[in-house]
């Protein structure tokens, strides 16, 4: 395996303006960000900005940074993009993609997305965490998979993905994905799904087109920073 690890950053927030500059005692958001990926000790990390300010902070902070397009659709075509741009040669055959928002990320669960790729049996991986907060459970926000998994395991196919009211035993997804290159070839190539669009979920996409997600359970869900409120969570956390 030759992976690498792209964060995808965008100023264009509606709720959070400027949000991966936000800061977070003394560093910008996507600098946080950077560095759990980078704790990971996985692969080299890059970050895909669309504009000079976010690839400054993160080249002042000894980090690396790719331009790309700052019209393009998705995180997704963002990481892709930045991919043919910094390696056309394709040395890299494994993509993971870190949100930038998420500065609580615990490192290790970069690596559970990666291993359970390695094992050859999905085109992507991806992760969940069980839901303890039963507010959650009726919460649309909160992207609830349904997983098919390994008897004995933590680990399954993904069957579904909904924003429904789940009842019982569910879990909470995390939007970190670890792509085999030609799958996320294959993604970016194709036009949004009817699922994709109606439940606003781009790996529906994926499901759509018969693309096999697995998924990782792990123990917890870092925090999504995209509002005031979340990011002083996120300070409180890391303080």
């Amino acid at each position: 395996m030759s992976p690498i690890i792209l964060i995808p950053a965008r100023m264009a927030s509606t709720r959070l303006p400027d949000k991966p500059l936000a800061d977070i005692h003394g560093l910008p958001m996507i600098v946080h960000v950077m560095k759990r990926a980078q704790e990971s000790g996985i692969a080299r990390v890059v970050v895909a900005c669309d504009g000079e300010a976010i690839a400054r902070a993160v080249r002042e902070a000894g980090g690396e940074a790719v331009l790309t397009d700052p019209d393009l659709p998705s995180g997704s075509d963002r990481i892709f993009h930045a991919l043919e741009k910094i390696d056309p040669d394709k040395q890299h055959n494994i993509v993971i993609n870190v949100q930038g928002d998420m500065p609580t990320l615990d490192p290790a669960i970069i690596n559970a997305a990666l291993d359970l790729l390695a094992t050859n049996q999905y085109d992507l991986t991806t992760l969940a965490a069980p839901i303890i907060d039963m507010a959650q459970l009726t919460d649309p926000a909160v992207v609830k998979p349904i997983i098919e998994f390994d008897p004995g395991h933590r680990t399954g196919r993904a069957l579904d993905f909904n924003r429904d009211e789940a009842t019982g035993h569910a879990y909470h997804h995390i939007g970190l994905y670890a792509y085999l290159r030609p799958a996320l070839e294959r993604f970016v190539s194709l036009p949004p799904s009817a699922n994709e669009v109606s439940r606003k979920l781009e790996q529906m996409r994926a499901m759509d087109n018969g693309m096999q997600i697995g998924i990782v359970v792990v123990d917890t869900v870092p925090l999504g920073v995209d509002t005031p409120t979340t990011l002083e969570e996120a300070r409180r956390l890391l303080r």
